[in-house]
């Protein structure tokens, strides 16, 4: 592999997902939210539904581009693996500790969320960077989806029938629950980023880890593009058939979720790699924003949560919504525009952090 230079429509594609998360996240009422800015109630797929796999495979992505660096330069891998477990730890408290916010209710424990999953697919995609070769990864990425749609459709338990896909009630949460005191899981008593569901997250990073060491083995060319975007249609196609028979389901992160997802990263980012990298098209507005965003990405996917605490207990986010709504305006409108206003606050502080040179790497 050739030391690569900074590939600049990763950070876009890291920043615009960060910021699609924060407004989806924090609507001004979750009663009232355009249709694709929502989630899918239960099988089926959105383009919110899109945004956390995204970001998933984009770390998959950086895993390979920075871990790749490190292995050229001699790193000792000990030293790679104390990092990835503090980085690892670090992410998973944060995500531990926002869940107190804004109540501060110590006697509520939930071990699972997005920045949770995040941390544990993180630390266990790189550890399979550092210590096996690509097949290796291929291999065991495709054995997981496999192994999981299996278990989840012809596994029968003894509170439900093999098969059964319902919220609750299927393998996937039933495992959670036989693992965990279910005050542990959720506030439903199941998590849709629980423990069980992690294994097919895991194969999105590697699919982000695979479509990376492609970037890695030459210098970007059109072809480079070309082979991320034929995997990519070729993985929505897989996806797609296999729905008919394992439903694509965001929730418990079923294997055609899985590939029809990381089809749709891959060929996002072949295109962002066309346009930003071989057209240069850098300086956009659209390129600029999601740089801001992408350079402190978890940093500031937790500012987000620390903005909208302070906005409701200052009443601040009642004073704008309600009077939005009160001046006349439809609440769906009023609602997207508290989410439009999450975002700025929290490209505020990007572009602060940006022009100060200021990189959080937790």
């Amino acid at each position: 592999m050739n030391k690569p230079e900074r590939i600049l429509s990763v950070d876009i594609f890291r920043g615009i997902v960060i910021s699609m998360m924060i407004m989806v996240n924090y609507p001004g009422s979750w009663g009232y939210m355009y249709e694709p800015l929502t989630h899918s109630a239960w099988n089926g797929i959105t383009p919110t539904d899109m945004i956390f796999p995204f970001f998933i495979f984009i770390v998959g992505v950086s895993i390979a581009l920075s871990f790749s660096r490190q292995i050229e330069s001699s790193v000792p891998r000990n030293e790679m693996v104390k990092k990835i477990f503090i980085r690892g730890v670090k992410i998973y408290l944060l995500g531990f500790l926002l869940h107190y916010l804004p109540e501060f209710d110590l006697t509520r424990v939930n071990l699972f969320g997005v920045l949770q999953r995040i941390a544990v697919v993180y630390t266990i995609s790189a550890l399979l960077f550092i210590y096996t070769n690509w097949k290796t990864q291929v291999y065991l990425a495709t054995s997981i989806l496999l192994l999981y749609w299996i278990t989840m459709l012809f596994i029968p338990t003894y509170e439900f029938s093999a098969g059964t896909m319902e919220p609750g009630a299927n393998l996937a949460f039933y495992i959670d629950r036989i693992l965990f005191p279910v005050q542990m899981i959720g506030k439903h008593g199941w998590s849709a980023e629980g423990f069980y569901s992690t294994f097919p997250a895991i194969v999105t990073a590697i699919s982000g880890m695979i479509a990376g060491r492609v970037m890695l083995t030459k210098k970007i060319t059109e072809n480079t593009v070309i082979w991320i975007l034929l995997a990519g249609v070729l993985c929505v196609i897989a996806g797609l058939v296999w729905n008919w028979h394992f439903p694509i389901n965001k929730k418990i992160w079923s294997s055609s979720f899985v590939l029809f997802t990381s089809g749709w990263a891959a060929i996002i980012l072949a295109l962002t790699l066309f346009l930003v990298d071989l057209k240069g098209f850098k300086n956009t507005l659209l390129a600029r924003f999601g740089i801001i965003f992408g350079s402190n990405a978890i940093a500031i996917y937790v500012v987000a949560d620390l903005f909208e605490t302070t906005y409701k207990y200052t009443h601040i986010h009642d004073l704008v919504y309600e009077g939005l709504t009160n001046s006349g305006m439809k609440e769906v409108n009023a609602s997207l525009i508290w989410s439009l206003i999450s975002v700025a606050s929290c490209f505020v502080v990007g572009v602060f952090l940006y022009r100060k040179k200021i990189f959080f790497k937790i």
